[in-house]
C-alpha cells in the first residue's frame, strides 16, 4: 500500500491531496476490527462530493464500500427497502424508477453515496430523505455497538440531521431503510421541474418522466465532474422566517424564492450569488460555473485552500448586498 496515497480520484473537486493509507469498507466486521485496532485519526469518506479538502488529510480514510439492496417488504401499493451505505446515490436511484418504486426520482443525480443521504438530509425539486426514511443503522466507533435511529429520532432538518450535530463523527451508518411507492404520482412542486415537463408537453408524468426531466435540467445546469471539478451545489440556500421573508421581499421584488410552508420560505442561493456578479466569474485556477452559480469549480490546478478563499469571499458579497450569511453545503476539511 502506498505510504501516501492520493485521494484525486476519491473526491469529485479532484484536488490531489494525500492521506496515510486507505481503508476499504467493505463489511461490518471490517469496521469493527479497524476500529478496536486503531489508535490513528481517521475520516470516513463515500462518494467525495460532498467534502472540500483545503490540505492533505493527516490520517487513515475509510472508504465506505457497504453494499447491498434488499426489499424487507413488499405489497401492491408499496415496498421497504434495506440499502448499503455505500451504494452509490443516483444509481439507487435509477433502480428505484426502473422498478417502479416511486419517491426519490425528483433526487436523482444527486452525487455521493447513500450513507451521506440522511446525514445531509438530501434534497432536490422538492422533495428530501426525509420524505421516504424510515430508519437509519449504525455503528457506534467508540463502543462498536450497532444502534438504530427511527425518522423522528434524527432531527432531520434543511440539509441537517443528528448525524450533522450531536452525532458528528461519533457513528458510521451501514444502512438506511425507506419507503417507496408504486403508484406514486410524482410530486411537481417545484417550478423548474414542472415548467419543463410542460415545455416538454408531459401532462401526466409518471416516475420515469420526472426521473428523466431532473436529469435533464440538472445536466443542463451542472458540471460533470468528471470534466470540471466540484462538488454540486457548494451552498445552502437561505431559509428565512415569514417577517423576515416579508422584508427581503420589499426589499427586492426580484427575489427568488420556494415556500416551504406558510411560515418559511428559501431563498435561491444561486440567484443571491449571481445578483452579486459571481456567475461564470473565474479567480486564477477556481471561479463560478457560468451556468450555475452555486457550483464553484476546479479549472484543473485549484487548490481546496483557493476554492475556500473564493467561498468567503462570495460569503461576504451576499452579506454585504442582501444581508443574508450563506452557509457552505460541503464539509470544508
Amino acid at each position: 500500500m502506498n505510504s501516501e496515497p492520493s485521494l484525486k480520484d476519491l473526491n469529485t473537486f479532484g484536488f490531489d491531496v494525500r492521506c496515510n493509507r486507505i481503508v476499504r469498507i467493505d463489511s461490518v466486521e471490517v469496521l469493527k476490527s479497524y476500529i478496536s485496532e486503531t489508535e490513528s485519526l481517521y475520516m470516513i469518506l463515500g462518494g467525495g462530493s460532498n467534502v472540500l479538502f483545503t490540505s492533505n488529510f493527516q490520517g487513515d480514510i475509510l472508504l465506505n464500500s457497504l453494499s447491498g439492496k434488499d426489499i424487507l417488504e413488499e405489497s401492491h401499493e408499496f415496498v421497504k427497502l434495506k440499502i448499503g451505505s455505500g451504494e452509490n446515490w443516483h444509481e439507487l436511484v435509477n433502480w428505484c424508477v426502473n422498478n417502479g418504486f416511486g419517491g426519490i426520482e425528483n433526487m436523482a443525480m444527486i452525487p455521493g453515496s447513500v450513507g451521506a443521504a440522511p446525514i445531509q438530509n438530501i434534497g432536490a425539486y422538492g422533495v428530501e430523505i426525509k420524505d421516504v426514511l424510515n430508519e437509519v443503522e449504525f455503528i457506534n466507533l467508540e463502543t462498536q455497538i450497532p444502534s438504530t435511529l427511527l425518522n423522528d429520532e434524527c432531527n432531520f432538518a434543511y440539509r441537517n440531521s443528528i448525524f450533522k450535530n450531536e452525532l458528528k463523527g461519533k457513528v458510521f451508518i451501514t444502512s438506511i431503510t425507506i419507503t417507496l411507492q408504486k403508484n406514486r404520482k410524482p410530486d411537481l412542486s417545484y417550478w423548474a421541474l414542472s415548467q419543463h415537463l410542460t415545455k416538454n408537453r408531459i401532462e401526466d408524468p409518471s416516475i420515469l418522466d420526472v426521473f428523466n426531466a431532473v436529469v435533464a435540467v440538472r445536466q443542463s445546469k451542472l458540471p460533470d465532474p468528471a470534466v470540471l471539478g466540484n462538488s454540486g451545489s457548494f451552498f445552502k440556500n437561505p431559509v428565512l422566517n415569514k417577517e423576515a421573508f416579508e422584508r427581503a421581499l420589499e426589499e427586492h421584488p426580484d427575489l427568488r424564492y420556494f415556500e416551504i410552508d406558510d411560515q418559511r420560505y428559501k431563498v435561491a442561493a444561486g440567484w443571491l450569488i449571481e445578483q452579486c456578479g459571481w456567475k461564470g466569474k473565474r479567480i486564477g485556477n477556481t471561479g463560478c460555473h457560468d451556468k450555475q452559480a452555486l457550483v464553484l469549480v476546479n479549472y484543473g490546478d485549484a487548490t481546496g485552500e483557493e476554492v475556500w478563499n473564493l467561498a468567503k469571499e462570495i460569503i461576504k458579497s451576499v452579506d454585504d448586498k442582501f444581508g443574508f450569511t450563506l452557509e457552505a453545503e460541503v464539509n470544508i476539511i
